[in-house]
């Protein structure tokens, strides 16, 4: 019973987790960093790059923005039409600009970024946990089909399958959540 019991209780936990890492929305940036339609315009019009440079330096002035391109300019974005924030990308897959972007997740399809890091990481802890803990509770019955103890031969590839799935995933998880309690440690993203 104790067995079931920590077991569905991981189960639930990385279920919930990564529900939510798949349905909570990625944030776009907040209204004050779209250009107006005047500016808009004003930018559009302007054919000199160097004169694009100072209409979205003069806009960003009045914002908390520190983060600059490559030759200094301020970051700005055609598609969406605003200016980044730090931290700040255009996903293409999901079309629009995402604060604070790790990355785009393709098993959870879903931007991984301000909204929703902290689920994708405890998705990681607990999926982590879970395959630890179904290897842990299936090596007995591995070392008694390794003995001949158990009889039942379909039993025996099942165990020694999910054993061996259990433990890669596993590992393969260890590397990921590692890597990013480290960029967590680091205040970066994979971006």
């Amino acid at each position: 019973v104790a067995y079931l019991v920590i077991f569905h209780i991981l189960f639930v936990l990385f279920v919930w987790t990564y529900w939510k890492s798949v349905f909570t929305l990625p944030i776009q940036p907040g209204k004050k960093f779209h250009m107006s339609y005047a500016d808009q315009e004003r930018y559009e019009n302007e054919e000199r790059p160097e004169v694009q440079r100072q209409i979205l330096a003069e806009i960003a002035r009045k914002l908390p923005v520190y983060t600059r391109t490559g030759n200094g300019g301020i970051r700005f974005c055609d598609r969406c039409q605003l200016i980044k924030p730090d931290r700040c990308h255009h996903c293409s897959v999901c079309a629009m600009c995402v604060l604070k972007m790790d990355h785009h997740c393709p098993w959870v399809n879903n931007c991984i970024g301000f909204s929703n890091y902290k689920f994708f990481l405890l998705f990681l802890a607990y999926s982590l946990l879970y395959c630890l803990y179904i290897a842990a509770t299936v090596f007995k019955y591995f070392i008694k089909y390794w003995t001949g103890e158990l009889t039942n031969g379909r039993s025996k590839f099942h165990i020694l399958f999910l054993l061996f799935v259990a433990i890669m995933f596993f590992v393969s998880l260890m590397f990921l959540f590692g890597y990013h309690c480290w960029l967590v440690s680091r205040n970066r993203s994979t971006l």
